[in-house]
C-alpha cells in the first residue's frame, strides 16, 4: 500500500505516482526514481493489464504524462499484423447498411422460396451462422484492441460503456449491428461528453430494437426503452423518477425506430418536413405523439424530434445522473463499496464539466482512495483472460481471439452475451465462486503450457507459430515478483516445470486483483 508523502501543491496520491514513476518530460529536468511496484499496480488498474511494453512506455515519459495521453488519446496505431487481421473482417470492408440489408434480402428470399422443407431449412442455417460470423468478428476485433490498442484506457472505458448501454447479440439481428454500436456509438465518446454517449447510443438501432422501442408509437406506447434509460443509463432506479415520468417519456420518444429497408414510408404532408433518416435511424412523425409533456416536473412542448433532445438535456444534467455514473465509474475502477466521498467529488467534476468522462476519471485516478484500492479490485472474467494474455505474450501477436471468446463463455461473460440490460456484474460476489475458479486455474494452465491455442490461425489451411509463454521476464523480477505473497513465491518455486510456473503465476491471488 502506497503511503502519500505531505506535498501541498498538488494531490498527495498522484504525487507520490509522480516521484515514484519519474514523470520528468524533458531533458534538464531531473528523473525521480522509479518505484516499479507502486507503476505497475497503477497501470494494472488504468489498461486491460500491466505489461512490460507499457511498463516501459510509462516509466519512459511518466506516469502523469502518460495518464494524460490515456485520458486524450490521439488515434490508435495498431501493430501491423492486428490491423491486417481487423482489416480482412467483414465488418471492416462494409457499412452497416449494406450488410444488413445483404442478410435481410437472404432472409426475405428463404421466406418466400417455394422449395421444400429441407432447403427452407438449410437457407435458416445459413442466415444464421452468417449473423453468428459478423457477430464473432466484432468480438475478436474488441479483443484485438484490449490487447494491443495504445490506447489502453479507451478500450476499457469502451468495455465499460457497452456494458453500461448493454445490448444482447441474441435478440432478432442484433449479431449484425452490435459491431457498428460498438464502433460508431461506443467508442468515440468513451472519453468525451456524457451527453453525447447517451444521444448515439439512442440513436443506434441496436438499442433501438434491443429494447423495443421501434414499437413504440403514439396510441400504442411501449415504456420498455423509457424505464431503462432513466433505471440503467442516467438517473439510477433512486434517482427520483416517477412512473408518469416513464410514460410521459415513452410518449417523448414515440416515433424513434429503425428502417433496415430502402423504402421511405408516406409520411403525412403536413409532417414531412419532420421525417429524419440517417442510417438505419429513423424518426417517423406518423408514429409520434406530438402532445405536449409534462417530464421531470417540467412542461415539454409536443414537437417531434427535438423533444427528445430536451429530455436528454435534462437526464444528462441531472445531479442523479452525476452521481449514479459516478459511483458505477467508481465501482468499476476503485472498489464494490465505493467511498462516498470520492463518490461526490467526482459528481461534483461532473455536473462542473457538463459531464466530461475525462474530467470524472482524472479525479478518480488523482484521488487516494484510488490509490490505497491498487491490487485490490477482483478481475471479472473478461479483466482476466485480457490480462493474461497481454502478460503472457506482451506485444507478440496472437493469430486466433477464438480461444479467448471460449474462455469468456465458460465463465459466463462473453461479449454481447448479457440478456438483461443491466449489464453484467462488476463487483466480485458475481464472479468468485469456486466453479468460476477452477476455470480459471484451467485457463491458466492452458495459457501457461503454451497450448491454448492462441498462435494457431482458423480456417481450412490453418497456420500455427507456435510461442511459449515467457512469464519470467524483466517486468516479473522488478515489480510483479515484489508483490507476491509469501505463499505464492513459496509455491513458484516448488514448480517442477516452467510449465507449472507458469500455471501457478496465472492462477495466483495476486493475478486475479488488479
Amino acid at each position: 500500500m502506497l503511503q502519500p508523502m505531505h506535498i501541498p501543491t498538488i494531490t498527495r496520491p498522484l504525487a507520490v505516482l509522480l516521484l515514484l514513476a519519474g514523470c520528468a518530460t524533458t531533458a534538464t529536468a531531473p528523473q525521480a526514481p522509479v518505484d516499479p511496484v507502486a507503476l505497475s499496480r497503477a497501470l494494472n488498474r488504468v489498461t486491460w493489464g500491466v505489461n512490460d511494453s507499457t511498463y516501459q512506455q510509462a516509466a519512459k515519459v511518466g506516469y502523469s504524462a502518460w495518464l494524460d495521453q490515456q485520458l486524450h488519446p490521439g488515434p490508435a496505431v495498431l501493430p501491423a499484423a492486428v490491423q491486417a487481421q481487423i482489416d480482412a473482417m467483414t465488418i471492416s470492408k462494409k457499412p452497416l447498411p449494406q450488410l444488413v440489408q445483404e442478410l435481410e434480402q437472404q432472409r426475405r428470399d428463404y421466406d418466400k422460396a417455394m422449395v421444400d422443407d429441407e432447403a427452407k431449412k438449410a437457407a435458416q442455417l445459413a442466415y444464421q451462422q452468417e449473423l453468428g460470423r459478423l457477430a464473432k468478428e466484432a468480438a475478436a476485433r474488441s479483443l484485438l484492441r484490449d490487447l494491443y490498442s495504445p490506447n489502453q484506457l479507451q478500450e476499457q472505458m469502451t468495455w465499460f460503456w457497452m456494458n453500461h448501454f448493454n445490448v444482447h447479440q441474441g435478440k432478432a439481428n442484433l449479431r449484425v449491428l452490435v459491431s457498428d454500436y460498438e464502433e460508431q456509438a461506443i467508442r468515440p465518446h468513451a472519453l468525451g461528453k456524457f451527453r453525447d454517449l447517451l444521444s448515439a447510443t439512442l440513436h443506434h438501432p441496436a438499442m433501438i430494437r434491443y429494447l423495443d422501442n421501434e414499437q413504440n408509437a403514439a396510441n400504442r406506447i411501449n415504456e420498455n426503452y423509457a424505464r431503462e434509460i432513466m433505471e440503467l443509463h442516467t438517473l439510477g432506479v433512486d434517482g427520483g423518477y416517477s412512473q408518469a415520468d416513464v410514460q410521459q417519456l415513452a410518449r417523448i420518444l414515440t416515433g424513434v425506430g429503425v428502417n433496415m429497408t430502402e423504402k421511405t414510408p408516406d409520411v403525412r404532408r403536413d409532417k414531412q418536413s419532420q421525417y429524419v433518416r440517417k442510417g438505419l435511424f429513423e424518426f417517423n412523425p406518423n408514429r409520434h405523439d406530438y402532445g405536449d409533456k409534462t417530464f421531470l416536473g417540467q412542461t415539454l412542448k409536443g414537437r417531434g424530434l427535438a423533444e427528445v433532445d430536451e429530455a436528454l438535456d435534462r437526464l444528462s444534467r441531472s445531479p442523479a445522473t452525476a452521481r449514479y455514473v459516478s459511483r458505477k465509474l467508481a465501482i468499476y475502477f476503485v472498489a464494490d463499496e465505493p467511498p462516498p466521498q470520492l463518490v461526490e467529488r467526482m459528481a461534483a467534476r461532473f455536473q462542473a464539466t457538463n459531464g466530461d468522462i475525462a474530467a470524472v476519471l482524472r479525479v478518480m485516478f488523482d484521488a487516494p482512495e484510488f490509490t490505497q484500492s491498487l491490487g485490490a479490485k477482483f478481475k471479472d472474467p473478461v479483466h482476466y483472460v485480457v490480462a493474461a494474455v497481454r502478460l503472457t505474450y506482451d506485444d507478440k501477436v496472437i493469430l486466433n481471439t477464438g480461444p479467448m471468446m471460449n474462455w469468456l463463455y465458460r465463465m459466463a461473460e462473453p461479449l454481447y452475451g448479457r440478456v438483461t440490460p443491466d449489464g453484467y456484474p462488476l463487483t466480485q460476489s458475481g464472479w468468485a465462486s469456486p466453479g468460476q475458479m477452477t476455470t480459471r486455474f484451467e485457463i491458466a494452465k492452458a495459457i501457461g503450457s503454451g497450448n491454448a491455442g492462441l498462435f494457431k490461425s482458423e480456417g481450412a489451411q490453418p497456420l500455427e507459430k507456435p510461442a511459449f509463454p515467457q512469464l519470467a521476464n524483466a517486468l516479473y523480477y522488478k515489480s510483479l515478483q515484489k508483490s507476491l505473497a509469501p505463499a505464492t513465491q513459496q509455491a513458484l518455486e516448488q514448480a517442477a516445470s516452467p510449465q507449472e510456473w507458469n500455471t501457478l503465476l496465472l492462477s495466483s491471488p495476486e493475478l486475479m486483483h488488479r
